[in-house]
């Protein structure tokens, strides 16, 4: 799988037509080249927050494309160990959703790569659902995907996404049925994050055997880019997955 720094990718369009994201920039650019992006994640402030900008920097010139940034949260209970730990030791650090944005903001001098804001709602609905959309923005956050809110529940952060041009990422998993694919179609952006095992994040010996078969049904409600995570922690299995979606996001090894 051929990756390319995002470094160079224009953040605007011209004034009357709707802005495509850098995300959405990315994989179109990916995609006339015939390639894959590749996602990573960290949690911002482990183990600490200039470490952190050190390494989203280090992602970008090994070949990342999109980086997933972690804000850190007391009940990570979508994750498995390995990250429940790096919250725990950036929380312990003092690390907190201000300075996650002012890690993007610091983040931005040197480098246009995608950034996403992955975490859990609590510290958003803490933080103002209003005030954050507008300050991840103002940051260079290119979106947010928040694990434990579904799109059934998501108006009002979608409303200020929106409205600051931030890409409102959701997940599906083997369980989404038709109708939470249709709804995650209509309401998402920037890219579908498909969960291709159940449970938590983790590295796994094997992949689910029903990926492919999982990424060509969800194709059939949506236009966005499919990006596939949760267990991929090789680069044998990375090559795999990238077979059939347009993204690998790596977990990290356990």
């Amino acid at each position: 799988m051929k990756v390319q720094s995002s470094k160079h990718v224009p953040a605007s369009s011209k004034q009357g037509f709707k802005v495509q994201s850098r995300i959405g920039q990315t994989f179109k650019r990916l995609k006339d080249n015939g390639e894959k992006a590749l996602i990573t994640f960290i949690t911002a402030g482990d183990p600490d927050l200039k470490t952190s900008k050190e390494i989203i920097f280090e992602l970008e010139k090994s070949g990342a494309d999109i980086v997933e940034l972690g804000i850190p949260f007391s009940d990570p209970m979508a994750d498995g160990p390995t990250i429940q730990a790096a919250s725990e030791r950036a929380l312990k650090k003092g690390a907190t959703l201000s300075h996650v944005l002012e890690l993007v903001r610091d983040v931005r001098k040197k480098s246009l790569i995608p950034i996403v804001l992955f975490g859990y709602y609590n510290p958003i609905f803490i933080y103002g659902v209003e005030k954050f959309a507008k300050d991840a923005k103002n940051a260079g956050a290119d979106g947010a995907l928040v694990v434990d809110l579904p799109p059934e529940e998501a108006s009002e952060l979608k409303t200020h996404t929106d409205r600051n041009g931030l890409d409102l990422i959701f997940l599906l998993t083997p369980t989404s049925d038709d109708s939470r694919m249709k709804l995650v179609a209509s309401q998402g952006g920037g890219f579908v994050y498909y969960v291709s095992v159940a449970g938590i994040t983790g590295a796994r010996k094997e992949l689910s055997n029903t990926i492919q078969k999982s990424v060509t049904r969800v194709r059939k409600f949506t236009p966005l880019p499919v990006g596939v995570g949760f267990g991929i922690s090789t680069p044998k299995q990375a090559g795999e997955v990238s077979r059939w979606a347009d993204a690998v996001v790596m977990d990290i090894e356990e």
